[in-house]
């Protein structure tokens, strides 16, 4: 198995959990979702910068090949801003939940089951 095989496995089974997270009927896994979302999207730039081992990061006239450093500073800073975009959307949902008393998306209640 390949490195690269390896890492698109990874990408598409983060944005599927994601997907089937974002998609569920209460808050909390939807801001999960959320987050498995922008992890599937950070190591997805991240591995566009070619995944090469053993790279200087800069370019020089004595190297004939380099790894691209650009990705790395957008997963970095898309790194920062998922972290303060989770952190306001558990303050939404727990202001939601406190206010409504329902952590469903919605904020209804389910239906009461019949107790047997």
């Amino acid at each position: 198995m390949t490195l690269e095989l390896l890492v698109a496995a990874g990408v598409g089974v983060l944005a599927a959990a994601g997907i089937y997270l974002t998609l569920r009927g209460r808050t909390f896994p939807v801001v999960l979702g959320l987050a498995f979302l922008s992890y599937a999207v950070n190591l997805f730039l991240f591995a566009m910068g070619r995944l090469v081992v053993n790279r200087p990061p800069l370019y020089d006239a004595a190297t004939e090949a380099y790894t691209d450093p650009l990705p790395q500073a957008l997963v970095l800073t898309a790194i920062v801003i998922s972290f303060g975009m989770t952190a306001l959307l558990v303050v939404l949902a727990l202001r939601t939940f406190l206010e409504t008393g329902s952590d469903h998306v919605d904020g209804k209640r389910p239906p009461e089951e019949p107790e047997l």
